[in-house]
This record gives structure tokens, C-alpha cells and sequence, in this order.
């Protein structure tokens, strides 16, 4: 094993500055190891310190190793150098003079905000690492923190409670049994294959010495949302939007266990917008930013009838193919006729292989369905269960994995 590399001497607090940097843009997720951290001051120390533009470029040739890194990179350096308290500390060592650049390119807007929340973490290192009993209490106070955030309504979360629980959001997981297809593929139990047990014989003499089973080749479902982006789902809307994008990711990843064929996602207030090529971008704040763009009638009205009729009519024989698996997300409150809702309800129930039904009004003990739009859409699903936080999203997941879907009619429910 090689020896660790010495860092090159300096008097001020360079390499102090340039670690705290890394771990901002390991927070705000980029991957920066160790080895590139290392590299990256004594790439600094050999090029030295004159302008902010050969700082910049120094820093990014090594830091970053991926295009879509590029844009989050930028925008934590941007703010980095608007803080005069950091600007400061970064020169005290390698900056005789330095020029101004003309003015600063305007901020993208995604990424700009975890870059952000990630500069405002303290760079002050502390003198000694905490003892084993103070590292005990951090950690049961943490998860002491996180199990309240687990159970905390989204519509009553601060802003920075909604950043953690969407950053939690991305480990959650929607698992799903595969369905059996009609196609089969060669199996130790199962079914006789009499035409492989055949073509077998023929290259033995026509002596059969075994018989050739064969079974169901087993296929991933895909994924449909239907999510109301209605005033009173807005709180809701939006942290179904972090949980829909890890879906997407989960999904498309390279190498990813794809429990879902592929995911689609749609929104729906006033019109219905579609939105999977929106949630296709990698980093999340982009991907936020086109739905926000894409979708217009956020915090509008809700009309579940005509948006379910415009979907059965325009793409359910584009994503419900093959036994695709629809969740339907939304209060039930239905503001047009209740007959439209109930009929198209039907028809799409009809054309998959499960309508789930996530309504985030069953948080309230006593929960029953009494509005005319509940009362229409009742029947026409198979499950009915809560939304309202990361308990029961989560709880939600194990019912998937367990592929016991409780029918609505005994109103039986994810109690979080």
C-alpha cells in the first residue's frame, strides 16, 4: 500500500477553505473523493491564485467528472464567491492581486438552491473528535429526529423539515411482485414442454430420457401516477413530486434492480399534463422546474371526471399496456359532476391491473368517504391507504412488496 501524499505547506487556510468546498458539493450530491480533494489543492498550488476565472476552471477540470455535474458545480462556486468572509480566507495565501471579472452570469435556477443549503454549513472544524459517549447521544438523538419527521404530516413541515423529508424521500423504495407473462422459459418444475421434450429425443435417437419443463417468464408491471396538483393537495403534490422522480431514478438507473418496467407520470387540477419527460432530467431541482413549467394549473380547481375521461381517451392505450399498476392521488374533492367521475373511474379500473386510490385525508381518525367525489371513486378501486407523510409512503412500499392490496370496501387502511 503507497504511502499517504504529504499536502503542500501553506500559512493560511487554503486547504481549510478548499476541504470545506468539497464537502458543500458533497452535500449538495456530487461525489468528490479524496483522492480528488487532494488533487485539487495541489492543482491550485501549481497554478496559483491571480483571477476567479483560472480558479474556477482549476477547480472544475478537478472535480468534476460527469456533464451534469457542470451546472451544480457552477452555482455553489458562484455563491462560494459572492461571500466576501469567504473570499478572504480563499486568497490569504496564493493571491498577490486579483482582478474583477465583469459581472457575474445570472444564476441557473436549478441547483442554486442545494448549493446554497450547502454553503450555509459551518467550515469551522472542531479540535478533537467527540468521545464514544457524546457519538451515542448525536446518534440517538438523530434518530430520534428522524423518526418524528417520519410521522409528521407535509401539510404542517417548515421549509427546512420539507428539504429533509425530500431528501429522505429518495430512499424510499415501491416494490412489486412480477406478473406472469404468457411467454415461458425452460424451468426445472412446471409445465411439459412436449416440443423441447421432442427436439431432445431426436438427438438421442428418438429415446426420450427426461421431460422438459417450462414456466411463465416473469415480467415487471409498469407504473402509471395520477396526481392532483389541486389547491388543497398543494403541500401534498409537491413531495409526491420528490417521491415520483425517485421512482423514475430507481427505475431508469444504469444496473438497477427494475422492479417497474417504466414509470409515468401525469398531473391533473384543472387539465391533465403530462409529465414523465420532466421527470426524466437527474438532478431533481431541474426536473421540479420542468414540471413546474409543464404543468400550469397548479393550486387551481378539480375536475377528477373530465381529467380521468381526457386520459382514457388520449393514453390509456399508450402506458396501462401489459398490467400496468395505477396510482391515483388525490382528496377525492371533486367540484364537477360526480356521474362523469364514477363512469370514467370504472373504465379505467377496467383497462389495469390494479387502481390504487393515495388519499392524504385519511390521517384523520374516523376517516369515511361522505363527499360525492370519494363515494364515486370508492368502487372502482382496489386499495384504498394514506399519503400524508414518510410513514405511510413507506408502509405503502411494504404492502407492494408483500402484494397484499386490501380492497376499499373493507376500509381497511395504513394507519400512520
Amino acid at each position: 500500500m503507497a504511502p499517504p501524499r504529504e499536502l503542500p505547506p501553506t500559512d493560511g487556510r487554503l486547504v481549510e477553505n478548499i476541504i470545506h468546498f468539497t464537502r458543500a458539493l458533497r452535500k449538495a450530491g456530487m461525489r468528490v473523493g479524496t483522492a480528488q480533494v487532494e488533487d485539487a489543492i495541489r492543482a491550485v498550488q501549481a497554478v496559483g491564485f491571480t483571477n476567479r476565472a483560472e480558479y474556477h476552471h482549476t477547480l472544475r477540470a478537478v472535480l468534476v467528472n460527469r456533464p451534469e455535474q457542470l451546472e451544480l458545480f457552477d452555482q455553489t462556486f458562484a455563491l462560494f464567491w459572492r461571500d466576501p468572509d469567504y473570499l478572504a480566507r480563499m486568497i490569504h495565501m496564493l493571491s498577490p492581486t486579483v482582478r474583477k471579472d465583469d459581472a457575474d452570469k445570472p444564476p441557473k435556477k436549478s441547483a442554486e438552491r442545494r448549493a446554497a443549503e450547502a454553503l450555509a454549513q459551518s467550515p469551522e472544524v472542531p479540535d478533537r473528535a467527540p468521545d464514544r459517549e457524546q457519538l451515542e447521544i448525536d446518534a440517538s438523538f438523530s434518530w430520534s429526529q428522524n423518526e418524528t419527521l417520519r410521522s409528521m404530516d407535509f401539510e404542517q413541515m417548515s421549509a427546512s423539515e420539507s428539504a429533509q423529508a425530500a431528501m429522505l424521500m429518495r430512499t424510499l423504495r415501491l416494490p412489486v411482485p412480477p406478473l406472469r407473462s404468457r411467454r415461458f422459459r425452460p424451468a426445472t418444475k412446471g409445465k411439459v414442454d412436449a416440443r423441447a421434450t421432442l427436439r431432445r429425443s431426436l438427438r438421442r435417437g428418438g429415446e426420450a430420457d427426461r421431460l422438459v419443463a417450462r414456466a411463465p417468464r416473469p415480467r415487471a408491471p409498469a407504473l402509471v401516477v395520477l396526481c392532483d396538483i389541486s389547491g388543497s393537495m398543494t403541500a401534498y403534490a409537491r413531495m409526491m413530486m420528490h417521491f415520483l422522480h425517485a421512482l423514475t431514478w430507481h427505475t431508469n438507473a444504469p444496473g438497477a434492480d427494475r422492479q417497474w418496467s417504466r414509470v409515468h407520470a401525469f398531473t391533473f387540477g384543472t387539465r391533465l399534463t403530462n409529465i414523465s419527460r420532466s421527470l426524466q432530467h437527474r438532478d431533481v431541482d431541474r426536473a421540479l422546474d420542468a414540471v413546474s413549467a409543464d404543468a400550469q394549473d397548479w393550486q387551481g380547481g378539480t375536475r377528477i371526471g373530465p381529467a380521468l375521461e381526457r386520459f382514457n381517451k388520449d393514453w390509456s392505450r399508450r402506458v396501462l399496456g401489459q398490467g400496468a399498476v395505477v396510482l391515483l392521488i388525490t382528496d377525492g374533492l371533486e367540484r364537477d359532476d360526480t356521474e362523469l367521475l364514477a363512469r370514467q373511474a370504472q373504465r379505467l379500473a377496467r383497462s389495469c391491473h390494479q387502481l390504487i386510490w393515495l388519499n392524504p385525508l385519511l390521517r384523520w381518525d374516523g376517516f369515511e368517504p361522505v363527499a360525492g367525489g370519494m363515494r364515486a371513486l370508492l368502487p372502482a378501486v382496489d386499495g384504498l391507504y394514506a399519503c400524508h407523510n414518510l410513514k405511510s409512503l413507506a408502509g405503502l412500499g411494504e404492502v407492494f412488496a408483500s402484494g397484499a392490496v386490501t380492497a376499499p370496501s373493507k376500509m381497511r387502511t395504513i394507519a400512520a
